[in-house]
């Protein structure tokens, strides 16, 4: 916790906070995923990019592999999200973007979600990555940022429709033309039971480990 005491103090929040907390906000929502040409390197999944064909179908994890073999290679996979996103959020610290999502994002989250607001790059990044909101999540963990409670609340969050922007928006596509709504509704829905998820659990942790506790 010592080493992260720069985070709680009261000195004023650096104006690179605010901007680089912005900027955070909206590479790992997906705000620049339709974009072409340099603007495109802002977006979280265009930067992640992927891996090349070593075959017309598949890539180098290959076909019908089975195992602990194949559980590697697909681990393996997972590194170059996961390092880019742990990356671009410890540049954002040392520009005081945490400390502005804490300042900026408490008064919010700490009502409706029982979270501190320095866990808001991670709650926005799991909704289109769910291995860097895990990772972003286990990093706020060890470094004393959030409780075993919050982590616990934040993990029934994400657990539910992880990544739900980017599947919802990669493989929901296909029902656009069925639907007699707005595109934005389902994905609302969507959000909003993930909200109530994690309240359950909130409520569960206050009042029944409460008294298994007791």
């Amino acid at each position: 916790m010592s080493e992260n005491s720069h985070l709680f103090e009261d000195r004023p929040v650096r104006w690179t906070g605010y901007v680089s907390l912005i900027v955070v906000v909206l590479f790992f929502s997906g705000a620049f995923s339709e974009c072409t040409g340099l603007m495109s390197c802002l977006d979280f999944t265009v930067l992640n990019g992927s891996f090349g064909k070593i075959a017309e179908s598949f890539s180098f994890m290959g076909k019908g592999g089975s195992g602990a073999r194949h559980g590697f290679l697909f681990a393996l996979s997972l590194v170059p999200g996961i390092m880019l996103a742990l990356g671009v959020v410890e540049v954002a610290e040392r520009l005081d973007a945490l400390r502005a999502a804490q300042r900026l994002l408490t008064p919010l989250m700490r009502p409706l979600m029982g979270l501190p607001g320095i866990a808001g790059l991670a709650l926005i990044s799991s909704m289109q990555s769910s291995d860097a909101g895990a990772a972003m999540t286990r990093e706020l963990s060890e470094k004393g940022l959030i409780s075993e409670t919050e982590k616990a609340i934040f993990a029934a969050f994400q657990f539910s429709s992880g990544s739900s922007i980017t599947v919802y928006l990669s493989m929901g596509i296909a029902l656009f033309p069925y639907l007699s709504v707005s595109h934005l509704v389902p994905l609302g829905v969507i959000l909003f039971y993930k909200v109530v998820g994690m309240n359950i659990m909130r409520l569960y942790l206050h009042f029944v480990a409460k008294k298994e506790v007791a």
